[in-house]
């Protein structure tokens, strides 16, 4: 018997135990209440039950664990003789095959062993009936007929009960191995979430609070260049660099809050999307005295606010880069909206650079622009060139599209 089986059959041995006591008392009930059972015979099986009782008690001390080793295969062996001897002593004992054959399938250590001592219990009560009855050819056309239909009755349910057994086995081993895949699966994506969430949240601290710090460091280090010019400060100059330092930490910390509560763009609250960019476009040239124009065309209505805050955050950026990186002197904002599309272009006058240059990557800016817009079906396209400056735009459908591949077009 196979190991699971053996794991299997034993799993009800408490059931097992009282099982054979039950039946081992109510045998010997009969025995000794049967009229029919001379003193003799009586006697000589109750002998018999004793030694069956005996050797279940001294070799398996501890009936309720289930076991099917050495102990348990010289039980077996004592109780098939015993048997025989029993059906020799008294026809009526052969009612043992109820126990034994069950206790054949419980402790066999394997399949072979069990049919081997299921064959074998037969034939030892089949020895014993011949021996009451005489070794006569009507004795055997009798009895051999009846123990081999009993053999093989014990033999094909004990095969056919662990091979349901076996089956069960390793449908439970399936079921382990799906629930492990999904717990893996669901650790992988837990892991896949926390990933893109971080980046997420990476993208956004970029896109709003790193460029409110740069801002703020600016003015201050134009302020402070003022001040320690030598030439006397015009107050007026110097309250508007604080007013404007002050008003950047503010939406700094509108934004902080923001990104806290549902990351959602500060300058969208109760304000359209041509509104949150002019305004965006107003402070930067505040901030970087770089001239800067703002114009609308076509229609801007039908936009989710996550398409908002795409196009928005992507000005964001593309007004940091052009700060940080373009030498420009002006700098145009246009929002253009379609039948199927909105999309927002940054050009700039400035030094531009060679998109095309060898081993050139995107930075991380232009590659949470390319990928906000993917994620929403959406493209970025990039044009500039040295001396000639850089033209950014980003552009969205008004519904997000499925299964749009990955487009970044220079």
């Amino acid at each position: 018997m196979s190991v699971p089986a053996v794991h299997a059959w034993n799993r009800s041995q408490r059931g097992w135990t009282l099982g054979f006591w039950l039946l081992m008392t109510l045998i010997a009930l009969g025995l000794l209440t049967s009229p029919e059972v001379s003193g003799g015979r009586r006697l000589s099986g109750l002998a018999c039950l004793t030694v069956i009782v005996v050797a279940f008690r001294v070799l398996r001390p501890d009936a309720w664990r289930p076991s099917s080793g050495p102990a348990e295969v010289t039980y077996l062996l004592i109780a098939i003789v015993t048997t025989g001897v029993a059906a020799a002593v008294e026809s009526s004992l052969t009612v043992l095959l109820s126990v034994i054959y069950a206790q054949v399938w419980l402790f066999s250590p394997t399949l072979r062993v069990g049919l081997w001592f299921s064959a074998l219990t037969g034939l030892s009560v089949a020895v014993g009936l011949m021996t009451a009855e005489g070794w006569t050819y009507e004795a055997a056309r009798v009895t051999l007929p009846v123990m081999l239909v009993s053999t093989a009755f014990s033999s094909a349910l004990g095969l056919w009960i662990s091979r349901i057994i076996d089956q069960s086995a390793e449908r439970a081993g399936l079921i382990q191995e799906l629930e492990k895949a999904r717990a893996e699966l669901g650790a992988a994506y837990h892991t896949q979430g926390v990933q893109a969430e971080r980046e997420r949240l990476a993208r956004e601290i970029h896109d709003t609070l790193a460029q409110g710090y740069t801002s703020i460091i600016m003015l201050s280090q134009v302020a402070q260049a003022a001040l320690d010019s030598g030439r006397p400060a015009d107050p007026g100059k110097l309250r508007e660099r604080l007013n404007l330092i002050e008003d950047v930490a503010r939406e700094n910390l509108g934004e902080a809050r923001a990104l806290v509560a549902a990351f959602a763009p500060v300058g969208l609250d109760g304000a359209t999307l041509a509104d949150a960019v002019r305004r965006l476009v107003s402070r930067f040239g505040a901030e970087t005295q770089i001239a800067s124009e703002v114009t609308v065309d076509g229609e801007l209505t039908g936009l989710t606010r996550d398409l908002e805050v795409v196009l928005l955050r992507s000005a964001q950026e593309a007004l940091a880069n052009v700060r940080r990186h373009s030498g420009a002197a002006s700098v145009t904002v246009r929002l253009v909206g379609d039948e199927n599309h909105v999309r927002i272009e940054i050009c700039d006058n400035g030094k531009g650079f060679d998109v095309w240059g060898k081993n050139r990557p995107l930075g991380f800016g232009l590659t949470g622009m390319r990928d906000r817009a993917q994620a929403c079906g959406g493209e970025l396209l990039l044009i500039s060139s040295p001396g000639k400056g850089t033209r950014v735009t980003v552009r969205v459908p008004h519904a997000p599209a499925a299964d749009e591949g990955e487009k970044v077009s220079s």
